[in-house]
């Protein structure tokens, strides 16, 4: 990701051997600028036509020169949890192909096909549970349980693949909430992230960026703050599975470390919010000289001075967003080059604050080589201004995910799977805690 293309002409000799070395050219060194990309929702084996070994994904790893690794423990459709014995061998432990730019570790994806899936990094043991709903089992306990264990277990935790349906700014949450009962959809999301469940939401994946990303503004909006990360479901035992059989890390969320590179101080850039995902271009953010993750205080009437830069070949505009939509951008009006000098495309903005917003900057793409999926895009998570205290919670954002609580407790009573009303109390006891913190956040 962080390399151009290196290309020749050869005539191949009769009986002939030729020798070819090719050296991409660096386009960033994310490394040397105390960024690590990772990619946090692999699987080792989940099915495929291939039994896949530990020596196969240090060669993609290192290969792909993907900083940080993490190697999921997941059921398919039953009880079996494919490379759980992996896990509970390798939990709270570097791989041993791991050393000071490169980490991996064996994780674990919680799974439930009505409320959504969640990967979790560096868990300090196995857990007691890794899935509900398969094989005759009920819903229950909500993900919510899941989460507060991983999170207990020291795991840096995040909703994975969350929306393949197309999602715009405009539409109301209904259509994504119901339509189909089990396809993996976060739906469970908005009430995990008003209880502050959830660490992070990977709004690169092989499902829909740009409905994810929609999504992810709406919760930033109605006052949520979550980090936005990568994870790109690769699947090293597949061969011949679309984006499953993409290399690790063809969509990456990089995170300013401080430090040496450690599982715990990569999960704590992500905790921090210091961090942006991409398919492949470099982007930066600085409000007022502070990067992603920062929290801003401001008075009413305010000015900040806003930049956000950015890198590579595919890179076709840059934007400056608020919880008011797009605030400023540039656009290449030609293809760029290499090398941080005349390909860097840059916009800056003053900006007035008169009420709690966030900032963040995007980059739009166009279709290139590099990008291994439908949509070539990059967001940084934001900066976040308070205003007199206050943190942003804009009211329409706030009652669409009110509405999206009541669609959630439809589906559930229509189509979850409960053995008992103390089991659908549970979930109906999560749905109003998180009703009750969003009704707060309207006043």
């Amino acid at each position: 990701m962080e390399h151009g293309e290196a290309t020749t002409r050869l005539v191949p000799r009769p009986a002939g051997e030729e020798r070819v070395e090719l050296t991409p050219a660096r386009l960033y060194d994310a490394a040397a600028r105390g960024w690590y990309g990772g990619d946090l929702h692999v699987h080792l084996n989940w099915a495929g036509d291939l039994v896949a070994v530990p020596a196969d994904a240090a060669a993609a790893q290192h290969g792909e020169d993907l900083h940080v690794l993490n190697l999921l423990a997941g059921n398919v459709s039953g009880r079996r949890v494919y490379d759980r014995e992996a896990l509970e061998h390798w939990v709270d432990r570097d791989l041993p192909w791991s050393d000071g730019t490169h980490l991996a570790r064996m994780g674990v994806e919680y799974r439930n096909d009505l409320l959504g899936h969640i990967y979790a990094f560096a868990p300090r043991s196995a857990p007691g549970r890794y899935h509900t709903g398969f094989d005759g089992d009920a819903d229950w306990p909500p993900n919510a349980d899941g989460l507060r264990e991983l999170r207990g277990l020291g795991a840096l935790v995040g909703y994975s693949h969350p929306f393949r349906a197309p999602i715009t700014d405009a539409d109301p949450p209904k259509g994504i909430v119901s339509p189909v009962p089990r396809n993996c959809a976060a739906r469970e999301l908005v009430a995990d992230a008003a209880l502050g469940l959830v660490d992070s939401l990977d709004v690169l994946t092989h499902a829909s960026i740009p409905s994810t990303a929609s999504v992810y503004r709406r919760l930033l909006g109605a006052g949520n703050r979550l980090a936005v990360t990568a994870g790109t479901d690769a699947m090293i035992s597949f061969t011949r599975s679309d984006t499953q059989s993409n290399p690790p890390g063809w969509a990456r969320v990089y995170a300013r470390v401080e430090g040496e590179l450690t599982a715990r101080s990569f999960a704590a850039a992500v905790r921090a919010g210091r961090t942006f995902a991409t398919t492949g271009p470099w982007l930066e953010l600085t409000v007022d000289g502070h990067g992603p993750g920062h929290v801003l205080h401001a008075e009413p009437g305010e000015r900040v001075s806003v930049t956000a830069t950015a890198l590579g070949p595919e890179v076709a505009a840059v934007r400056i967003r608020t919880a008011d939509g797009v605030r400023a951008g540039a656009e290449r009006l030609s293809p760029g080059g290499r090398g941080w000098g005349r390909d860097r495309l840059t916009v800056t903005a003053e900006l007035q604050v008169d009420a709690p917003t966030y900032i963040m900057a995007e980059v739009l793409c166009d279709p290139h080589p590099r990008t291994l999926t439908a949509t070539g895009y990059a967001l940084t998570s934001p900066v976040y201004v308070d205003v007199d205290g206050r943190q942003v919670a804009r009211q329409e954002d706030v009652r669409w995910c009110l509405e999206w609580l009541d669609g959630l407790e439809e589906l559930i009573r229509q189509h979850g799977r409960l053995a008992s009303p103390y089991q659908f109390g549970d979930h109906m006891s999560l749905l109003e805690q998180a009703r009750a913190v969003y009704q707060g956040r309207l006043g």
